[in-house]
């Protein structure tokens, strides 16, 4: 009689094991806290890796703005553009992460140059300087 109860109740347990199968509650709730923590901590790194990146391109733009404006003096027997109007055809293309540039002053005595980023930085460039966030004044005349 006894190893008849036995028997039925390891049939039962055996039973029971092969249709648990799948995660529990608990578990599931553990991995959905993880991916959580992990995404707290990896979104705000990719945003600032972004901003980064736009404001390099602003960055390169106004390196480019500076050339164009070189090459256009040149071109034009040493007189500078009061404008970045017509200088694409200097090589200047202004990128998508650039909201503004300008030319602050620009002339035989130095350059100062500004752009601005989606990021809201304003950049600046003269010709002794790179590129840098301290605002350049126009040169003398």
């Amino acid at each position: 009689m006894f190893i008849s109860i036995n028997k039925a109740l390891d049939a039962s347990k055996a039973r029971r094991e092969d249709n648990e199968k799948g995660f529990t509650l608990i578990e599931l709730l553990v991995v959905v806290l993880i991916i959580g923590i992990l995404s707290a901590i990896a979104i705000p790194i990719f945003l600032g890796q972004q901003n980064q990146a736009k404001e390099a391109a602003t960055k390169s733009d106004l390196a480019n703005l500076k050339v164009a404006v070189v090459s256009s003096a040149t071109a034009n027997n040493g007189t500078y553009p009061t404008t970045t109007a017509g200088l694409a055809s200097y090589g200047f293309v202004q990128s998508s992460n650039t909201t503004a540039v300008s030319i602050i002053g620009a002339n035989s005595n130095g350059i100062c140059l500004s752009a601005t980023s989606t990021t809201g930085t304003v950049f600046y460039i003269t010709n002794s300087a790179g590129v840098s966030t301290t605002a350049c004044t126009a040169p003398t005349p």
